[in-house]
Parts: C-alpha cells; sequence; structure tokens
C-alpha cells in the first residue's frame, strides 16, 4: 500500500524536536525553548507576571537558557524607564543570567554575532523581531511578557506548530537592490497579515545568492507578513557565517522532500526593484521611483533592520557618490551593536559619515522603537531602514515615517527627499 503521509516542513521537524514528540501544523506543542530572550521592555512585566503566578519566589528555570538585552532604553528616557532597566540588570545578576547592558547593541543583533543562534535551535523573544535568528536555521519567534514569565517559571511554554508557506527563490538581486526591498516586496504582496501565523520557509536556488545578512533581514521582516516565523534553509553561507563565530555542534535541518506547504510562492530575485513604504504602514509599499517626490527632515540609519556594517557601506557610497547629505537634512547613524560600531569606525567609515554631517550615537534600538534616540519633531517626514512605521513609532504619532533600503534612504538623504526629483540636490 503506498505511503500518503505527508513529509515534515523544517517548522515542524525543530517543534517536534523541542516537544520531545512529533507534531504537525495545527498541533498544540509544550516546547523548551533552547533560549528565551529578554529585553529591557519586557522584563519588568514577566517578573509582576511571575511574582502573581510563584508568589515570594522570584527563582528563574533553567538560567543558562536565558539572555536579556537592555537594549530599549538609554539615558533620555526618563528616570521611570531607566529604574526599569536597573531592575532587569538586578534580576540578571542575581540570577546568573546572560546580560548585554545598555549601549552594547540591539539584543537580536548580539545573540546573532555570538553564535547562540544556530540550526536546528528553537529561539523566542520578548520582541516581535525575534524572528531573525531564522536566518541560521532556527525557529525563532516572538513571544509576550507573559509567555517569558512562564519560560522563567518552569522553562517550558505552549506554541500552535504553524502552517508553512513555501517560498521559493530564483535569480539575484540587481546592484542597486538589497534584501530589504525584497521584504518590503513581500509586505505589498502579502499585506501586513497575509502570511498571519505562518512560517514563511525560504528555499530555492536564490537563496545561495543571499549572505546572511540579507537572510537576517528577511527573517526579520516575516513578522510584517504577520509570520510566526521567517526560516532559511542550512547550506554553505550559513556554515561559513557560523564557522566564525561558535564550535558549538549544531544539527541542520532539512525540509522532506513530500512536506505539506498550505501555499507556494516562487519569487525572481532579479524582478525586484527598489521599494518604498509610505507612511502609515509597512505594507503600504511602491516602487521607489514612482511616488511624487516629498522633502524629508530626517534620514534615519540603523535597527535591527538595517544598521550593519554592510548597511552603511552601502548607505556610504550612495553619500558620497551623490556629493553628500541636503542642505536641511538631519542623518542620525544607530549601529546595532559595539561590533558594528567599531568595525566602523577601524575602517574609516564612521569618520565618513561624521565629515559628512551625520550624527552618530550609540549601539542599541535608538530612534526605531520611540523610547531612546532621537524622537522626530511634529509634522517631520522621516526615511528609516527600520522595519515599522505605524504613527508613534518613533516617538512622536504627529511625525510621518518612511522605509527604505540604506541606499534609498541615503540617495534621499542626498537629494533631499524620497522620489525622482530632477533638478538634484538642494
Amino acid at each position: 500500500m503506498e505511503n500518503t503521509v505527508n513529509g515534515l516542513t523544517i517548522s515542524e521537524k525543530i517543534l517536534s524536536r523541542a516537544a520531545g514528540m512529533q507534531v504537525r501544523a495545527g498541533d498544540i506543542a509544550i516546547c523548551t525553548p533552547d533560549l528565551a530572550m529578554g529585553t529591557d521592555g519586557s522584563i519588568p512585566m514577566a517578573l509582576d507576571y511571575l511574582e502573581r503566578m510563584r508568589p515570594g519566589d522570584s527563582t528563574p528555570s533553567l538560567p543558562q537558557r536565558l539572555v536579556f538585552a537592555l537594549d530599549h532604553y538609554g539615558q533620555i528616557s526618563g528616570q521611570k524607564a531607566l529604574s526599569l532597566q536597573a531592575r532587569a540588570r538586578a534580576y540578571a545578576v542575581e540570577h546568573n543570567i546572560h546580560l548585554y547592558d545598555e549601549a552594547e547593541g540591539i539584543g537580536h543583533q548580539l545573540i546573532l554575532e555570538s553564535g547562540a543562534a544556530r540550526p536546528g535551535l528553537l529561539m523566542v523573544g520578548a520582541d516581535s523581531h525575534s524572528t531573525s535568528y531564522g536566518a541560521v536555521n532556527a525557529f525563532a519567534t516572538g513571544i509576550g511578557s507573559s509567555d517569558l514569565a512562564g519560560v522563567l517559571l518552569c522553562g517550558q511554554l505552549w506554541l500552535k506548530v504553524p502552517e508553512t508557506i513555501s517560498v521559493i527563490l530564483h535569480g539575484a538581486l540587481r546592484a542597486e537592490v538589497s534584501a530589504k526591498d525584497v521584504a518590503l516586496f513581500l509586505a505589498r504582496l502579502y499585506g501586513a497579515d497575509g502570511a498571519s501565523y505562518r512560517t514563511l520557509e525560504f528555499s530555492g536556488p536564490g537563496v545561495a545568492q543571499l549572505d546572511m545578512d540579507d537572510r537576517i533581514v528577511l527573517s526579520n521582516m516575516s513578522v510584517e507578513l504577520g509570520a510566526k516565523a521567517g526560516i532559511f534553509p542550512f547550506d554553505e553561507v550559513t556554515r561559513s557565517w557560523l564557522q566564525e563565530r561558535t564550535d558549538v555542534q549544531y544539527d541542520p535541518v532539512i525540509a522532506d522532500d513530500n512536506a505539506c506547504y498550505s501555499s507556494v510562492l516562487e519569487l525572481d530575485l532579479g524582478a525586484v526593484v527598489p521599494q518604498l513604504a509610505l507612511p502609515h504602514r509597512v505594507d503600504n509599499v511602491i516602487d521607489a521611483d514612482q511616488v511624487p517626490y516629498t522633502a524629508v527632515d530626517m534620514v534615519y540609519l540603523g535597527t535591527c533592520t538595517g544598521g550593519r556594517v554592510k548597511d552603511y557601506q552601502e548607505a556610504l557610497t550612495v553619500l558620497q557618490e551623490g556629493g553628500g547629505i541636503a542642505k536641511g537634512v538631519r542623518v542620525v547613524v544607530t549601529p546595532a551593536s559595539e561590533r558594528v560600531r567599531a568595525e566602523l569606525d577601524r575602517s574609516g567609515m564612521l569618520a565618513a559619515f561624521s565629515a559628512l554631517g551625520a550624527e552618530i550615537q550609540a549601539p542599541g534600538c535608538g530612534s526605531c522603537c520611540g523610547t531612546c534616540g532621537t524622537i522626530p519633531a511634529s509634522g517631520e517626514k522621516v526615511i528609516s531602514t527600520a522595519n515599522r512605521n505605524f504613527k508613534g513609532r518613533m516617538g512622536n504619532a504627529a511625525a510621518s515615517i518612511y522605509l527604505a533600503s540604506p541606499r534609498v534612504c541615503a540617495m534621499a538623504a542626498v537629494r533631499g527627499g524620497v522620489g525622482t526629483k530632477s533638478e538634484g540636490k538642494q
């Protein structure tokens, strides 16, 4: 008799291992995560929940699997925010939890840099862009503070196993196109909830043309389509990346040939052109050269989506070749980590940005979440390499945020605005 049982997707395989039993899409899996991350914005609330669940005993289960990142607040965030940060720091020190302190960088970037994100792991974080770790063949997803409290309590959490959308990539990106353009194109195609509670499983010959920075962007922004996770296959790019960062053994996960997918999308990377998300939705996307010229006040280069060395290389090239920053435009550079900042400094790029008039800020989330860094004034228009642009995202609901690649953002700085402008820089 012919075997008609479907094989397993990458998500189903990783969650089956974490649950200690085979699970498939739609099942509820009680899982033990390999790593759980909290931020200064989510840890204090998780500790409040923990106190209600187990009064008088705040001892965490499996502290060796916890990582705390104090990346959302800074010295300008106010005393209340700093006190929350201090509480998270004190808890980490008391219970020997790995801590990334303020100004070390964004937790997602630090976890990836350290080699803590590895193939086959179940990784969760009390921050929605924890999906970033899927770039290295892990199942990674964001959770709420109450879920983090549950992990602190018992070292486990439950997940509904997501269905999977197969995204098959072909071809290669054009020279002027980046992974951010692909992410925005997917948001344009699917909408902000078109992949709701599904995994985007990337595959196909085009994957080999994407470096790890590209993959991180696509995994990171999978959540902007409503996805639970965004996972890449293991290949030589993954192997090379990990070899430079960890000597810990890992087990790559490959989807079965007969795995069951809820849908399949085939995408030619070479057909993607620079994209621009208009205020105030990440899926309000058009071709960048189709928007009517609009002046911008601030260009933001940073975040867990666009704050790595490659992003700054691309932006700096555009700024230098374009003749510098237009009068009246403020360019803010916030590296994703101290390691990124140090490399920018060592290479001379940091000095080059400064010479052009850009403002260099300490590593971290910065302006992206609106709780630290530069807050745009009312009525100002910002173009950013970040991943979200809803009202108030950068701390002021009266500002307007556009999203684009580092190249498009830098070109806006040169021209003084977004869109085509025949007369050139002001």
